[in-house]
């Protein structure tokens, strides 16, 4: 088994609000990769004291460890109790009503020797590639689908975030776990796997630089790191503007030959 993760902020001023994990047993049989890429709040705040980065790190740590050591649980129970736990550690300081409570885009794949299972809530991607070399990615397109013109108002956003129509990330309310796209592969079906937040997913899916399967032969081939370090190479060529609202974003991914 082979696993190589990276992760780099948007701004090395800014703290990370990314926040990515890969866990296995001694025994190879099996393994865990979390992804999260928390949601940057607008200046007007977010009801919390704690930031973005510290509710990441706590989410993700209880989504690994939970995956991981409750395998009877499914991934959207495990997405459920942890988005709960994380909540409480935090609720009795924070407004966790406001709708931009710190939140975030979720994946989490977990295998063993019969299976490979997978979550992805919002804007990351999960890519699976099986023996004969096809690239399938699992996404959550509920963003995608909203008009960009509409996501330049604040006030818009924040009417679709979390809402019936819009999108949905991990926050403050467990039932949201509901909402994340899953799946179940058999794991003799999936030779590789990569998770990547959208900083990194940019490559393909903003850029174009690239498909799927060449984004995922590149992982393979020059590592996580080579993967952000290319994204960070086109984002700074000024002959190429970024399609997005942000030109340099926090990016990580994660890559992992079974």
């Amino acid at each position: 088994m082979r696993i190589d993760l990276a992760t780099a902020p948007g701004n090395p001023e800014h703290p990370n609000e990314d926040w990515v994990s890969a866990a296995a047993p001694a025994s190879g049989a099996g393994g865990v990769l979390v992804a999260l890429d928390g949601v940057t709040p607008p200046r007007a705040g977010t009801g919390c004291t704690h930031g973005v980065p510290w509710f990441t790190a706590r989410l993700g740590g209880r989504l690994t460890e939970l995956s991981g050591s409750r395998r009877d649980m499914p991934l959207g129970q495990v997405l459920a109790e942890s988005i709960r736990t994380t909540a409480d550690a935090h609720r009795d300081e924070c407004d966790l009503s406001h709708v931009r409570t710190p939140q975030a885009t979720v994946v989490v794949v977990r295998w063993d020797e019969e299976r490979v299972e997978h979550l992805v809530l919002s804007d990351s991607v999960l890519l699976l590639e099986s023996p004969d070399g096809e690239v399938t990615a699992v996404v959550d397109d509920r963003l995608d689908r909203i008009p960009r013109e509409v996501l330049r108002s604040v006030a818009a956003t924040d009417a679709l975030r979390n809402a019936e129509g819009g999108f949905f990330t991990a926050a403050a309310d467990p039932a949201v776990a509901s909402r994340a796209v899953t799946g179940s592969t058999p794991r003799a079906r999936v030779r590789a796997l990569a998770a990547l937040t959208d900083g990194a997913s940019r490559w393909t899916d903003t850029f174009g630089e690239g498909d799927w399967t060449q984004c995922l032969a590149l992982l393979r081939k020059e590592g996580a790191e080579g993967l952000i370090s290319r994204v960070r190479a086109i984002e700074s060529d000024p002959a190429r503007p970024s399609a997005r609202h942000k030109r340099h974003d926090d990016a990580s991914a994660v890559y992992a030959e079974l």
